[in-house]
């Protein structure tokens, strides 16, 4: 199926890591991403499909040297087909990486599929250990959460991380417990800055807690000696607790002003937009070059516009107002 337009094409150095949202329906509803009105779900044909996906990634993420790759939702796994997706696109010989996002709740069913699927690694959200708090957060139960992380290093996924969004006044208790719990586990847990991409609520003193002042905090407790290699493909910046024999990694978007300078990504909703910046309005629409039938030169095309015009940094600090809810973007 390709052309001979494709034969000598050289792909982006830089920008190389694309995040995949096959869905924007989740089985949780976390009070900083999934809001009480459902009136942002997309309409079921204006999802793509895994074989749209499939040929946007094969004509245009791949003809621009992404090589690493991230499926999210939503929370994917709620999507019947998507571990089979996953299998797909490992199979691929251009491609260097597959990894997940996902709330943890169903891996206890497909964390061996996952390995069988050859995936690269699989982050899990979760923003505290307490039960009653996690159903405050989250809507759900727990349980399945830490099964589902047990089932992964059973089964021998190479990489499982934790993801921990920092809430004022709400899991600051429970940042010494994670830790400890990740460094029992052998596991990295990653701090991550409350972002303005929710309609839920917006950021202000009383619920926002910054990266920098966690690691202040804990630099009083322990010391934090950074990493001298990196983890993954994305911004966090990782360090080891010395006493505690924990790696801790932070995400600062908001309070690191060095956060955009590296950045190596964009992203692909899953009604079929690619997003060159999570904090940015910008969008193209790549359906009309999928249906009624593929274009492979518009969809390349349509790569190399939104790497053109990809931002040299997010608008987060500036007031930013939402287009979308982050379940509808991806996570």
């Amino acid at each position: 199926m390709e052309s001979n337009f494709f034969q000598d094409l050289q792909g982006s150095a830089k920008v190389h890591y694309l995040r995949i949202s096959v869905t924007d329906r989740c089985n949780e509803r976390c009070v900083y991403c999934f809001p009480q009105d459902l009136g942002f779900l997309s309409k079921k044909e204006n999802i793509l499909s895994f074989e749209e996906i499939y040929w946007t990634i094969f004509y245009g993420a791949l003809r621009h040297g992404f090589k690493d790759f991230r499926i999210t939702g939503g929370e994917p796994l709620v999507r019947k087909g998507t571990v089979s997706f996953i299998e797909q696109l490992t199979k691929i010989s251009k491609v260097r990486s597959v990894r997940l996002s996902t709330n943890g709740t169903l891996l206890g069913l497909y964390a061996r599929k996952l390995k069988e699927a050859n995936i690269a690694g699989v982050n899990v959200s979760l923003d505290c250990l307490n039960p009653s708090l996690y159903k405050k957060i989250t809507g759900g139960d727990i349980t399945p959460v830490l099964e589902g992380i047990d089932e992964c290093q059973k089964v021998g996924i190479e990489s499982v991380k934790i993801n921990t969004v920092l809430l004022r006044g709400i899991n600051e208790g429970e940042i010494l417990p994670l830790i400890e719990w990740a460094s029992e586990k052998k596991l990295v847990i990653r701090f991550i800055e409350l972002m303005p991409i929710s309609y839920t609520g917006k950021i202000s003193k009383e619920n926002f807690l910054s990266v920098a002042e966690l690691k202040k905090r804990l630099e009083k407790l322990d010391d934090l000696e950074p990493l001298e290699y990196k983890l993954g493909q994305g911004p966090a910046k990782y360090f080891r607790m010395k006493n505690r024999n924990a790696i801790v990694g932070f995400i600062g978007a908001i309070s690191d002003f060095h956060f955009c300078d590296n950045c190596n990504k964009m992203r692909l909703t899953s009604d079929g937009f690619i997003r060159p910046c999570l904090g940015n309005h910008l969008e193209i629409d790549i359906k009309p070059f999928l249906r009624p039938s593929i274009d492979p030169f518009k969809i390349y095309k349509a790569f190399e516009l939104a790497l053109q015009r990809k931002p040299p940094e997010h608008s987060f600090r500036d007031n930013y107002n939402p287009g979308r809810v982050m379940t509808s973007i991806g996570g």
